[in-house]
């Protein structure tokens, strides 16, 4: 399985980047999975009042619900990063959010700094609303997923990591 994260500060493209890259790669024929970490303090995966919910707040720490077309598991706890890329199956993962593990990334930002703050020795291009202005910042690409989407896969697909 390889992976890339897509990484930057809040309103900067993360999520179109994400979409856009993942939509490219299924119609190059791969199988792809997602991640989103979610800083969200009051974030809650299940819905109150819902069955599963309810058997969580009965003390469950995992809750498995199966439905005709979707299946979630959900941990009444945060799971290690290691942990959950090992349910994953599919040629490549997607993750929206850093996740805190040295793999390769593509940062989104609105402004220089935010590149400059966001930038780590994985980071391999950069995306997002910056991508209108400039092709380039210190020496990596920046890649528009609104228009160059297939550049953007192709650099990803020639530097993920492979896990």
């Amino acid at each position: 399985m390889r992976i890339v994260v897509i990484k930057g500060y809040k309103k900067t493209g993360k999520t179109t980047t994400c979409t856009r890259l993942i939509e490219e790669l299924v119609r190059r024929g791969y199988t792809v999975g997602s991640s989103k970490d979610i800083h969200f303090e009051g974030y809650q995966a299940d819905q109150e009042n819902t069955d599963s919910w309810r058997h969580a707040k009965a003390g469950a720490s995992t809750v498995i619900v199966s439905g005709p077309k979707q299946t979630a598991v959900l941990y009444q706890h945060r799971r290690e990063v290691r942990d959950l890329l090992d349910l994953f199956s599919e040629d490549i993962v997607v993750a929206e959010g850093d996740l805190g593990i040295p793999v390769a990334n593509v940062v989104t930002g609105k402004t220089e700094e935010d590149l400059r703050r966001r930038r780590d020795d994985q980071t391999i291009a950069y995306s997002g609303v910056i991508a209108n202005e400039m092709t380039q910042f210190e020496g990596l690409p920046v890649v528009s997923a609104m228009t160059d989407i297939g550049q953007l896969a192709d650099l990803v697909l020639g530097n993920c990591t492979e896990l």
